[in-house]
């Protein structure tokens, strides 16, 4: 059990006016408005700091909190390993299965919870799927902070993956640049896929071996989209092998799973960058798991 967790949220302007209950069971659709009720009727939801009403409608700028009690987490591989470590970086490997921040149900069983225990001035410069395993950077100031971020921002890291698809690619080395965006999601509302309309997204991939009617494969991402990896494989017509949520062409299958759900096979294999201290070329590697190491070419 953990200690429970305040979520806390301000109205804007466009909510104004939603009943409590109406803005909860739209806003935050993971859970029925049965259940919404329910919490806020146990006296779990305050509004400016007084218990809420369910009936009571909103007002522009004001402050929401969902009081939720302690509660049990799914099991999952609470672990991790340094991978490289100085004054200003951090480079941990985390288990496949392992959140890497806070959300879904998921609280102290994260990458972020268990590496601030050992490295409380630790903060995470991006972020892997639960089912991803690998190499998670984290910066140690606020100086290599800042210029990380930047060199994220501008395209100087250089992040490589491994992964296992679905069918043999027709070419050894290929680009995907289909676009990024959110598109509608039965559950959540919306998560991010192949979008005509999304930003702009390439992911550069080369085969490595095969075996009847799967690759393994190597992807390396000058642009860090969601799940992007994910879904250029998908609009390739080579979903990751096992992935609940995308489909051929870089939509949802059909009745999809969350984005956090496990069951495909990726891993953050390398990253390399300038050390934000002494512009040093900085490499860092993360051996893949057995099942992303090698097949027959």
């Amino acid at each position: 059990m953990n200690a429970g967790f305040d979520y806390r949220e301000q109205i804007s302007l466009g909510d104004a006016g939603r009943t409590v209950l109406d803005y909860l069971a739209r806003r935050h659709r993971h859970s029925s408005e049965a259940v919404w009720r329910e919490r806020i009727a146990a006296g779990e939801v305050e509004v400016q700091g007084r218990r809420a009403d369910a009936t009571d409608a909103l007002l522009a700028g004001q402050h929401v909190v969902w009081r939720r009690p302690p509660w049990a987490e799914p099991d999952v591989p609470v672990a991790f390993a340094v991978l490289y470590r100085d004054r200003e970086l951090l480079a941990v490997a985390k288990p496949r299965g392992l959140p890497s921040n806070p959300n879904g149900g998921f609280l102290t069983h994260t990458l972020l919870h268990i590496v601030r225990r050992a490295f409380p001035e630790a903060t995470p410069m991006h972020r892997l799927g639960r089912g991803t395993s690998g190499l998670v950077l984290f910066a140690r100031t606020a100086e290599a902070r800042r210029r990380v971020a930047a060199a994220f921002r501008e395209g100087r890291i250089e992040k490589v993956y491994r992964a296992l698809v679905t069918g043999i690619p027709d070419r050894d080395a290929f680009s995907v640049e289909t676009p990024i965006g959110p598109v509608p999601h039965p559950r959540l509302g919306r998560v991010y896929a192949a979008s005509e309309r999304g930003k702009r997204a390439v992911t550069h991939v080369r085969v490595i071996g095969t075996q009847q009617d799967v690759a393994l494969v190597e992807a390396t991402i000058p642009t860090g989209r969601p799940h992007q990896i994910r879904i250029h494989l998908a609009a390739a017509g080579h979903p990751l092998l096992g992935d609940p949520l995308y489909a051929a062409r870089g939509g949802l299958v059909p009745e999809p799973a969350l984005p956090g759900d496990p069951g495909y096979w990726l891993h953050a294999m390398r990253l390399a960058l300038s050390h934000p201290a002494t512009g040093e070329r900085v490499e860092i590697e993360c051996a893949p798991p057995p099942p992303l190491r090698t097949l027959v070419r």
